[in-house]
């Protein structure tokens, strides 16, 4: 693991840290003198991440929390933070029983679920710009995660956050990180001992079976442990497409007096048999009405594979009252093993051509974060100061093979014969080399200042980031390109107004900062594998948001720009800028007993900004919907004691699949219900779900991709049904 010199900020305001609160605890004269730094007796139901605070509480109706992890800022409340964000549970995760993120987010309005270019990555684009799935964060540290798709199993949480984060954790290595960022947290042991097993099925005959395991020991229950593991087999609701996945990870975590500590490891392997692929559409040619949702156009020898190991360490120490220092650290060692073949439709009655790309890939990330945070009073201000500083190495080894041309067709699928991938060849399959390197080191500091009372909330702060960034050539692992090595700072502004208890109006303003990007992908023949310069974003945004209690609200108006990067003539460059401004409106809770609501309702205008084609200047950007809704609710059937009745509405507008605007995919409403049965058994808790999705068996495009600014079709599932049952023990 690379080393590296930490600049004196972070130990300069830990002193301060220190300092300060020790002449606090001195001056406050309702504390006695022989008191001032005693510390609490902590008791914490779960914490996913070794820290006092805990979990934040779930709001009313169980679906999201009160608050979630803001970096360096620790877990803060809703109400109190500048930003807007919505913090998934792990109660909403089981009770519509998610497969992974993805899943998870189709409830967030601002949030639309898409794929990586050519392959079966999950992607989320927030705000219009897309997220990776390999730059989630997991309790904060990124690239630790598979790259691909995340099983539900391992998480206790999926927090979402809106907007430019550089400053919050760092810039996120595979360049997303500008509409958004989303951190997942790990299951941890609560107080009550836990023995659960669930079975389930799916339309396709795909079985599932899970076991969660927790358990508390020591004095006082100061050490968990928490296991679970899970199994998926069979064909899914799309024809002769077959899905594996199997999961175990292991969480312990111990409560000392003060100090904290936590550990987690886990193992995903996912494999795809024959999976439906995107679908590519040639220049000029119209968009291609949407097949049977049901229908399989992928090649019977097509395959996607992964597998990863991952663990993670954190600990947390009281070093004085109301001051805190911790310090993390993860790895993972990722494999993949892929043979896709994606169609391109060249005709109007869905015939073109395909090829067959062979990839493998071995991942091998290591990343840490040290840091501080205290508490302070000067005068009538209160303070609540952070400093942090993180490290992110990543090595890649990459081989590829490429084939030539075969007919294709998404309305008369036919399996061909598959070609041999030596058309064009990188490196050795069998033993692929090094073909990049990425370390990314960064320092941050930061104050929220209250005055009023804290009626009034500031936070400033700063972020100092080193990026840097190397490739190499796939066959000789020499190094292809100079790469770079830079650094910048990124600020952050951020103030909070609570005219009332139930009230909070706030503004900001914050960067991102992207990894620069790659050259490749479908159309680039000039400059296949040139490494770009970081590049920046800035957004400004304005919110208010209400507490009721039981019925929680948010607004929020923004605007965000960042370089576009496309493909233009066979070359991969920066082009221009993308600008995209919005309004996002969220509804959580339960006003009633017995009702809960989640959804929402986001307008976007992604527009292209001084592009090198003028003419497209002002038009749509790729895959960007000008409008999303969300509308969610459950409801406790009255005189059925353990019934709930759900159901989900999701509306996509049109959005464009090129940058001239001339191919444009149609506006799509989905609608899931659901429902749930509670009771006992043999003195035994059981849960009994089912879910359908699609109702209408409704065959549309979810997507026109957005991976390096390219189009791409991505279609929507077919009906699908979804039982499963949970028994406690």
């Amino acid at each position: 693991m690379r080393t590296f010199r930490l600049a004196p900020t972070p130990f300069a305001l830990a002193a301060f840290l220190l300092a300060s609160s020790t002449v606090h605890a001195q001056t406050t004269s309702a504390a006695p003198a022989g008191d001032a730094q005693t510390m609490p007796t902590v008791v914490v139901n779960a914490s996913a991440d070794a820290s006092a605070e805990g979990l934040s509480k779930a709001y009313a109706g169980g679906q999201v929390a009160r608050g979630g992890r803001l970096g360096l800022l620790g877990n803060v409340d809703i109400m109190a933070t500048p930003f807007n964000s919505l913090n998934y549970t792990q109660a909403l995760i089981q009770d519509q029983q998610a497969q992974g993120v993805g899943d998870v987010l189709q409830n967030d309005p601002g949030v639309r679920v898409t794929r990586g270019f050519g392959n079966f990555q999950e992607m989320y684009m927030i705000r219009g710009f897309p997220v990776n799935s390999d730059d989630l964060a997991y309790n904060g540290l990124y690239g630790l995660l598979p790259r691909q798709f995340v099983a539900s199993e391992l998480l206790e949480r999926v927090e979402v956050f809106r907007g430019a984060n550089t400053f919050i954790n760092g810039a996120a290595p595979g360049g997303g990180g500008i509409g958004g960022a989303i951190n997942l947290l790990p299951k941890r042991a609560p107080n009550a001992p836990l023995t659960q097993v669930t079975v389930g099925v799916e339309s396709g005959g795909q079985v599932y079976v899970a076991t969660d395991i927790a358990r508390r020991f020591g004095p006082d229950n100061n050490t968990g442990i928490r296991i679970n593991a899970a199994r998926r087999d069979g064909d899914t609701a799309v024809k002769h497409e077959k899905r594996e996945l199997s999961v175990f990870s292991i969480g312990a975590d111990y409560r000392g007096r003060d100090f904290r500590l936590s550990a987690d490891a886990g193992y995903q392997d996912h494999k795809l048999t024959a999976p439906r692929p995107s679908v590519n559409v040639a220049a000029g040619v119209a968009i291609p009405a949407a097949p049977d949702a049901s229908r399989n156009f992928a090649q019977d020898w097509t395959r996607s594979n992964e597998r990863d190991t991952f663990g993670t360490l954190r600990g947390e120490y009281d070093i004085a009252k109301d001051v805190v220092a911790w310090a993390a650290l993860g790895a993972r060692s990722g494999n993949e093993s892929n043979v896709l073949a994606v169609p391109t439709v060249a005709r109007a009655d869905g015939s073109g051509t395909a090829y067959r790309f062979d990839n493998e890939r071995r991942d091998t990330v290591r990343t840490g974060e040290i840091g501080v945070r205290g508490k302070a009073v000067t005068g009538s201000v209160s303070h609540s100061l952070s400093a942090t500083a993180s490290t992110f190495w990543a090595q890649s080894r990459n081989a590829y093979g490429i084939s030539g041309n075969f007919n294709a067709s998404i309305y008369a699928p036919f399996n061909a014969v598959p070609p041999a991938a030596d058309l064009y060849v990188g490196g050795k399959l069998d033993n692929p080399l090094v073909t990049s390197r990425s370390i990314l080191s960064s320092f941050a500091v930061a104050d929220t200042m209250g005055f009023a009372n804290d009626s009034v909330l500031l936070t400033v702060g700063l972020r100092r980031q080193t990026i840097k960034d190397d490739s190499y050539n796939y066959d000789t692992g020499k190094q292809t390109d100079p790469g770079y090595s830079e650094s910048t700072t990124t600020p952050l502004a951020g103030l909070v107004y609570r005219p009332s208890k139930e009230v909070s109006v706030y503004a900001n303003y914050i960067e991102g900062l992207q990894k620069g990007a790659v050259a490749g992908g479908f159309g680039v023949t000039n400059n296949i594998g040139q490494v770009f310069a970081p590049y920046k974003s800035k957004q400004k945004e304005i919110g208010v948001k209400y507490d009721g209690g039981r019925i929680g609200m948010s607004a929020a108006l923004f605007t965000t720009k960042q370089p576009l990067a496309y493909v233009d003539n066979g070359t991969f460059g920066v082009f221009g800028e993308q600008r995209n401004r919005g309004l996002e409106l969220s509804v959580f809770g339960s006003p009633v007993r017995g009702l809960r609501l989640l959804g929402g309702l986001t307008f976007l205008d992604a527009e292209q900004v001084n592009v090198l084609k003028k003419e497209n200047n002002g038009k749509d950007a790729i895959g960007v919907p000008r409008s999303q809704l969300n509308a969610g609710v459950e409801w406790d059937v009255p005189g059925v004691r353990g019934l709930a009745l759900t159901g989900r509405a999701l509306y996509t507008s049109t959005q464009y699949l090129d940058a001239d605007n001339q191919q444009k995919l149609p506006s799509w409403t989905r609608l899931d219900l659901g429902a749930r049965y509670t009771t006992s058994i043999a003195d035994r808790a059981v849960t009994l779900r089912a879910r359908l999705d699609n109702v209408t068996d409704k065959n549309y495009w979810a997507s026109a991709g957005g991976a390096s600014n390219s189009g791409y079709l991505v279609l929507g599932a077919p009906r699908t049904v979804v039982v499963s049952a949970s028994v406690d023990f």
